[in-house]
């Protein structure tokens, strides 16, 4: 008679935790418009939709103004088998005092931007530890707050929106040991997100750098060796009909739809699940800016300019430790 390990059983657990972080946003979305839509038209309990929409208007400027953290959600046990999963690290190089407020950079985005949400929106990976004193922000788009519950789900875990105002509220009205996470490279990245690739979205991204400038707080380059290398992605000839569609679709929504895959429940198997392979975040030193409420954009292209010297020192120094060739450099387009 079969019977599971305990190393079955935890593996078992890993891929659940991926599984339900990565698909909830889905079914609570689904969940929310199907149930309201019952009750509307076919029960006389509309009154509990009304309530929730009421809720919604009233709440809306939450996710802005600092969300709403969960102390206990971020230390989960099914987050400490998301992390297991690959597993994750992170690598500190440098001490951060918890008397000023940061704005960490993290690249690249990958397709899923797993280390990131790892790291960031759970402390099952030490975070508070590394860093005493700091209490991180994980800055995601402002759709994921549009859908009841599935925002209140996405705020425990300390997430915010990524938009300017909720930005400024954080360095402005929240003291200080506050670090913003933020993965510049967007969905815009992930059509290069492909095994070995060292390319990063970052030429055109330099609004993070202006808010930097507008509130004089530095900026934290940081790089996660092997987020590219979690799936493979099959690449359309060049002008052709799906790769016209793909460039279309880009242009219309912003979103590049990627056919990605990666591995099935079982190792050897095809399937949609991350590869399980390590993946290392090295968080980089302080980049001090100052302080220029309404920098010129000559000045805001002066000290991006400084920072992608800052992330290619940063991926320079640590590239070998990972597997990846001392000629092979990061390519910023």
């Amino acid at each position: 008679m079969f019977w599971p390990t305990k190393k079955d059983l935890k593996t078992a657990m890993e891929v659940f935790a991926l599984f339900q972080w990565a698909l909830s946003a889905l079914v609570i979305v689904i969940t929310v418009i199907v149930v309201n839509l019952y009750l509307v038209v076919f029960t006389s309990y509309w009154p509990v939709t009304m309530l929730m929409l009421t809720w919604l208007a009233f709440d809306w400027k939450t996710p802005e103004r600092g969300g709403r953290r969960f102390t206990c959600v971020r230390k989960w046990r099914l987050w400490k088998h998301y992390s297991d999963y690959f597993p994750l690290k992170m690598v500190k190089t440098k001490d951060i005092s918890p008397d000023h407020n940061y704005i960490l950079v993290c690249h690249p985005h990958g397709l899923m931007a797993h280390s990131c949400f790892g790291h960031f929106a759970t402390d099952t990976t030490g975070f508070s530890k590394t860093f005493p004193g700091i209490t991180p922000y994980m800055l995601t788009l402002g759709a994921f707050f549009w859908v009841p519950f599935l925002r209140e789900y996405v705020m425990s875990t300390g997430s915010c929106s990524v938009s300017r105002s909720s930005m400024d509220f954080l360095l402005t009205q929240k003291g200080t040991g506050n670090m913003l996470v933020v993965v510049v490279g967007g969905l815009a990245e992930c059509r290069y997100s492909t095994p070995g690739s060292t390319t990063l979205f970052l030429k055109k991204r330099q609004g993070f750098v202006r808010t930097a400038l507008k509130h004089g707080v530095s900026l934290i380059p940081a790089y996660a060796f092997g987020e590219a290398d979690l799936y493979d992605q099959h690449i359309f000839t060049p002008g052709g009909f799906v790769n016209r569609f793909q460039k279309w679709f880009q242009k219309m929504v912003h979103i590049y739809p990627c056919a990605f895959y990666g591995r099935g429940l079982t190792k050897n198997s095809w399937g949609l699940l991350p590869y399980s392979q390590p993946v290392t975040t090295v968080v980089g030193e302080p980049l001090p800016l100052p302080k220029i409420e309404n920098p010129s954009q000559e000045i805001v292209a002066k000290y991006h300019t400084l920072y992608i010297d800052a992330l290619r020192k940063l991926f320079d120094q640590h590239k070998t430790k990972f597997g990846i060739s001392e000629t092979q450099e990061l390519v910023i387009i």
